[in-house]
């Protein structure tokens, strides 16, 4: 397949300011060997992805900069969740999917039958802390430490001026307020991520293993990252969890790390990162062991890496030639500055972005 005529990406600056300023996007990908960005200007075609609604703000900040570079192009994402963007891939429904969760299993199985003769590609494209989002409005500094979490959303800690949150926040008002605990509905790589952290933090007070589907029933249940940040506002007493780049107005709760309560952030999620343990259990296949357990302060462990899902080619040329530039852009430098800006998160490494580098370029060709 021949590749996509480039321009470089100063000659793209103004139509990219635009792109970023009209809808909090841009898009550019990146040249190995010289580290110049440039985006695809002569794609046409269309393409339809699916998957994580923690990517919807980076997918939209990737998607209107390519279209902005080739307007023959057309790409739509639909933020169902994780579990549905692989279900779809699978099924042979989308062109690429974005998960938080890595593939594995049979879903792992299936997504390389679903890619034929082709490989599968999956890499890491967005970094993003996960955050305990609350509706107190004259409670602002609330701490918590994983065992009370873990016992507030596993319904055994029911009102808000129980003992153990009051040993924690002994300057708080806190109210006699019920708490109302808010999970995801749908198969979730954010539940998964969340309940990973609390099974090897929480200790004894939370009996589950991590798993896109919320283990605990009575609670109150809503679709996607916004459906829970809805949920929140409006409740009172109400507590969720959330990518924290669509937190807005809510209180943050700030989580027992090592000696001190961390409030999260971009920069400690990537940190966390950093010290996690990489694995690559296919060619192109890559996936993160997060560090759940760090007790170093200037990380934050309930991070999510969120992955970027599709074969290297199809039958259809010009659509590969489209997820190619869509995913260059993604990882680059550019792409991931846009996605930092549009949605909070932290950009991948240069070290990781080398890393990952081969598996988007074997992507068409």
């Amino acid at each position: 397949m021949k590749s996509p005529r480039l321009i470089t990406a100063a000659a793209l600056s103004a139509v990219l300011a635009f792109g970023v300023a009209a809808c909090g996007d841009d898009s550019s990908t990146t040249d190995s060997s010289t580290g110049d960005t440039s985006v695809a200007t002569d794609l046409s075609g269309e393409i339809a992805g699916a998957g994580a609604s923690s990517q919807e703000a980076a997918q939209a900040a990737w998607i209107a900069g390519l279209q902005d570079a080739s307007p023959d192009v057309t790409v739509s994402y639909d933020p169902i969740g994780s579990g549905g963007g692989r279900e779809q891939f699978i099924a042979g429904a989308v062109d690429y999917a974005g998960s938080d969760s890595a593939l594995e299993g049979s879903e792992l199985k299936g997504a390389i039958e679903n890619c034929g003769d082709a490989d599968l590609v999956q890499v890491p494209v967005y970094i993003s802390p996960i955050a305990v989002v609350y509706n107190l409005p004259d409670v602002t500094d609330l701490q918590l430490d994983p065992e009370t979490l873990a016992n507030i959303m596993n319904q055994k800690i029911t009102t808000w001026n129980d003992p153990a949150i009051a040993a924690l926040n002994p300057d708080a008002e806190l109210p006699d307020t019920a708490i109302t605990p808010v999970n995801r509905s749908d198969d979730s790589g954010t539940t998964a991520n969340f309940t990973d952290y609390l099974s090897q933090t929480a200790g004894s007070a939370w009996p589950y293993p991590a798993d896109d589907t919320w283990p605990v029933e009575g609670g109150e249940a809503a679709e996607g990252t916004s459906g829970v940040i809805d949920a929140v506002k409006n409740g009172d007493g109400a507590i969720g969890y959330a990518d924290e780049s669509q937190a807005g107005d809510l209180g943050i709760a700030k989580i027992k790390i090592g000696e001190e309560y961390v409030a999260p952030t971009a920069e400690g999620a990537a940190a966390d990162v950093d010290i996690s343990k990489f694995e690559n259990p296919e060619q192109y296949v890559f996936d993160y062991a997060i560090n759940r357990t760090t007790d170093d302060p200037s990380t934050y462990p309930i991070t999510l890496v969120s992955y970027a899902i599709a074969c290297t080619s199809s039958d259809d040329e010009a659509k590969t030639a489209i997820v190619g530039g869509l995913f260059e852009y993604a990882i680059s430098a550019e792409g991931q500055d846009a996605a930092a800006s549009n949605a909070g998160s932290a950009p991948i490494t240069d070290q990781l972005r080398g890393k990952i580098q081969p598996a988007v370029d074997a992507i068409g060709s």
